[in-house]
């Protein structure tokens, strides 16, 4: 049984809708990744399931938590979810961190309201978080300000904040976006780590093919609003099925072998006041024919294994269907 559901989320501001139905299980302690280009919906998706939208974003559908329904949920059924069951780190933590505030404040107050520790005692559990996520002489750096930290090490201490809550599942939106590729590698490994130590869930919103396969056990493709391709990293980095997942890893440099010119993906993500009839990557996508562009397809279970929404996909792996065939009806 799934540990956290999303079913048909949408949301819309000012009568543009800019998700169209989010359907999304996570269990207990697994990783997944959110990928897709700036704009597709990723971050909106858990913005909206924790009620941090704007007032005049309408948002519709159900997300639930261990059965909570959070969707239009009262302000302190949010509230007790927020931070102790669900943490949410963002990708700048320059404006995450409150910069006439110290740190060990900062920290110690997130303590404070998810776990009704004080004073001493919450010092002392603050500076095992900041020891934790690697901040080097946390006891003695506890009092200083966050402009005295590097964007890694303020990065760190968000992570700190999140886990203060003793969280069930931590959302991680592009925490390594604004970092140099060695503190990026860090941020990942820590992740992992403490993943793994705390068992939480973890949902890794990011742009980065490369990060999510660090991390995560699957990843969903978002466009346009929707998801449009999940599975397992493994299968989905090996053989992707989906066109806008297939142009994705086309688009990256290869490090091995001769230089050769990349593949990027043609046209742009649509406006989502004018998204077209049919499926919103038929304008962008070579193997889309008039039944893409009157018809859109819905997101599937496949017999090799992951969901896809698309028409004319590329062909699943040979050994992936022969696995699905030899499988019995009911465990396919």
């Amino acid at each position: 049984m799934s540990f956290i559901s999303i079913k048909d989320l949408r949301v819309s501001f000012d009568d543009v809708q800019v998700l169209h139905g989010i359907d999304l299980e996570i269990s207990k302690g697994e990783a997944i990744g959110l990928v897709g280009e700036s704009g597709c919906g990723k971050s909106v998706t858990w913005l909206a399931a924790l009620g941090l939208l704007p007032s005049k974003a309408k948002v519709s559908g159900s997300v639930t938590i261990a059965g909570t329904q959070l969707v239009k949920a009262p302000a302190r059924t949010l509230e007790s979810v927020r931070g102790a069951r669900i943490a949410m780190i963002f990708q700048d933590p320059s404006s995450s961190l409150n910069p006439v505030q110290r740190v060990g404040k900062q920290i110690m107050e997130s303590i404070r309201l998810h776990r009704g520790l004080k004073g001493a005692e919450a010092r002392t559990e603050a500076i095992r978080l900041l020891d934790m996520v690697g901040i080097p002489s946390a006891a003695t750096r506890i009092d200083l300000y966050p402009h005295e930290f590097s964007g890694g090490q303020c990065q760190r201490i968000m992570i700190a904040m999140a886990l203060a809550g003793e969280p069930d599942l931590l959302v991680a939106d592009e925490p390594t976006t604004a970092l140099d590729a060695t503190i990026q590698a860090q941020i990942l490994d820590l992740l992992a780590r403490i993943r793994r130590e705390a068992g939480m869930a973890v949902v890794f919103i990011s742009h980065d093919l490369a990060a999510v396969s660090a991390v995560c056990d699957r990843a969903a493709v978002m466009y346009a609003g929707r998801i449009v391709e999940e599975n397992d990293i493994a299968t989905l980095f090996d053989a992707p099925r989906h066109p806008y997942t297939v142009g994705l890893f086309e688009a990256l440099p290869e490090l091995d072998g001769p230089r050769q010119r990349l593949l990027p993906i043609e046209g742009t993500v649509p406006d989502p006041r004018h998204l077209p009839a049919g499926c919103s990557f038929s304008p962008r996508c070579s193997r889309a024919s008039n039944f893409c562009r009157a018809e859109r397809p819905r997101l599937l279970p496949q017999a090799a294994g992951g969901e896809l929404a698309c028409f004319h996909p590329a062909p699943a792996p040979a050994a992936k269907l022969r696995q699905a065939a030899a499988m019995p009806e009911w465990a396919q």
